[in-house]
């Protein structure tokens, strides 16, 4: 299996991608993209993905933005090992909930946590309103969603990290309002392919049940 290149920054988007790399033994190698100089909007960097946005991934058939859209590709590029096959049972499912997390669940957490760049006149009141969107997504996810498919996990995890660091004055958010979330988290952390990922970004040993500031070896994650 040929190896890609992950554009990443610490605790960003990218966190999904590299655990989806780890749990699929895809051979791989990191770029560091520097957002305290503003990396990301550099024109190598746009060549690689116009949005300015994180993360990016170099395959051998060109490179490949947007989270929901990488992890489809790796995906379909391991028939089997993070999604069920295109032919496969349980396939419209699988898609159904990634699909929700990269166009309902990811873009709330963006409103959360850059409500400035939304709604430059009334911040505050945009991320109030991102926190009660947010926990009725959660309420969904506790209600519906069973922790079947790789791919939707390593996108998972992290969006539950999240909201515990950069969603504004810490004490709001508490996964454990969320019994069958909290204990996914607790699960998966304990999995050898996060806690190699988690290890990469330096994101402690508990990084999804129990969150804190990451202290990766390299970069950081604003």
């Amino acid at each position: 299996m040929e190896s890609v290149c992950l554009h990443y920054a610490p605790d960003n988007a990218s966190l999904c991608v590299r655990l989806a790399l780890e749990f699929a033994n895809r051979p791989y190698r990191t770029a560091l993209v520097n957002r305290a100089a503003s990396v990301q909007r550099s024109a190598s960097y746009l060549q690689l993905n116009p949005a300015g946005l994180i993360p990016a991934l170099e395959t051998p058939s060109g490179p490949i933005f947007e989270t929901g859209a990488i992890l489809l590709w790796l995906a379909d590029s391991a028939p089997g090992t993070l999604m069920p096959a295109p032919d496969a049972p349980g396939r419209g499912a699988a898609l159904s909930w990634l699909f929700w997390m990269s166009n309902t669940l990811h873009p709330t957490l963006r409103t959360l946590f850059y409500p400035e760049q939304y709604l430059p006149a009334a911040p505050s009141s945009l991320r109030h309103a991102a926190k009660h969107r947010l926990a009725s997504h959660l309420d969904l996810l506790e209600a519906e969603w069973s922790p079947d498919h790789v791919a939707q996990m390593c996108y998972l995890a992290p969006m539950l990290r999240w909201p515990a660091l950069y969603g504004g004055p810490a004490g709001w958010y508490d996964l454990g309002n969320w019994p069958r979330l909290h204990l996914f988290a607790q699960v998966f952390e304990q999995m050898p392919a996060t806690k190699r990922a988690a290890a990469a970004e330096g994101l402690g040993a508990t990084p999804f049940s129990a969150p804190h500031h990451p202290t990766p070896p390299e970069g950081s994650p604003t």
